[in-house]
C-alpha cells in the first residue's frame, strides 16, 4: 500500500512539476522583440480590411504593451516626410517621435533597409513580433525575410491592416504558409501578461485594456466601480 501511495505522489508531483513549464512558444517578456512598421496617416487611409478607429486602438494595444513589459522595440516608417506621413498618435503616446528614433526609409521592404534590419537584428532576439500597414507589402516582405534567415516571426494579424479583406487574408495565409504565426493584440497582452499574480504588471496591463481593449476593456472598469473584491 505505502509503495503504491508513493508511486501516486511521484506521479502528482511530476505532473505538478511539468504544468510549470509553459510551451517554449509562447511568448513571454524577454524572448522577443517588436518591430512597428509603417503605422502612419497615408497608409490607414487606403486600409479597408478593418476599421481605423479599431486598427488605432489594436497598435495602441501593442506599443502600450511593449512599454509595459520593456520590449526591445523598432519602429519603422516609409516616407514619412514626402509621402506617408506621421506615426499614429497612439505609437507616439509611447514611443515619441523626438526620442524613439525612428527608422525612415524608401525600401517597401524594410528589412531591406540596412538601417532598419540592423535594428531589428541588434536587439539580441531570435523571435520577432511584428505589425503594422500594409500586410501585404510592408509585412510580408520583412516577415518572409527574417524567417528566411532563422528568425522566429509572430504577426499581429488585427494590427495589421490592407487595401481590401483579401489582400489582408491572403498575405497572412501566405506568411503562415512560410512558418509565420499568427497573434492577435489582445492576445499578445495576455500572453505577456500570464498570471494575474503578477502585481507589478496587473495595473497596468488593466489600466491599458480599459483604455484600449474595447468590450473587455469595459467590462473591466464596470467590475473595479460596482463589484467590490
Amino acid at each position: 500500500m505505502k509503495k503504491i501511495l508513493s508511486t501516486v505522489l511521484l506521479v502528482v508531483g511530476t505532473t505538478a512539476l511539468l504544468a510549470q513549464k509553459p510551451s517554449p512558444s509562447l511568448l513571454n517578456p524577454t524572448n522577443h522583440a517588436l518591430i512597428l512598421i509603417d503605422y502612419q496617416s497615408q497608409m490607414a487611409f487606403a486600409t479597408k480590411n478593418i476599421d481605423s478607429e479599431l486598427l488605432r486602438n489594436n497598435a495602441a494595444l501593442v506599443a502600450g504593451t511593449s512599454k509595459i513589459f520593456n520590449i526591445p522595440t523598432v519602429v519603422t516608417t516609409v516616407a514619412e516626410t514626402t509621402f506617408s506621413g506621421p506615426v499614429f498618435p497612439e505609437i507616439q503616446e509611447f514611443y515619441p517621435k523626438a526620442s524613439s528614433n525612428y527608422i525612415d526609409r524608401t525600401t517597401m521592404n524594410c528589412w531591406e533597409d540596412v538601417n532598419a534590419q540592423k535594428a531589428a537584428t541588434s536587439k539580441g532576439k531570435k523571435t520577432l513580433v511584428m505589425g503594422g500597414l500594409w500586410t501585404s507589402v510592408c509585412i510580408v516582405g520583412p516577415v518572409l525575410s527574417a524567417i528566411n534567415e532563422g528568425y522566429t516571426v509572430y504577426v499581429i494579424t488585427d494590427a495589421s491592416g490592407d487595401v481590401s479583406k483579401e489582400a489582408h487574408e491572403m498575405a497572412v495565409t501566405r506568411m503562415v504558409q512560410a512558418g509565420a504565426r499568427p497573434i492577435t493584440s489582445l492576445q499578445y497582452i495576455l500572453e505577456l501578461q500570464r498570471d494575474w499574480a503578477r502585481s507589478e504588471t496587473y495595473k497596468p496591463v488593466t489600466d491599458l485594456i480599459v483604455k484600449y481593449g474595447g468590450a473587455y476593456g469595459i467590462g473591466i472598469q464596470y467590475a473595479r466601480t460596482v463589484i467590490k473584491h
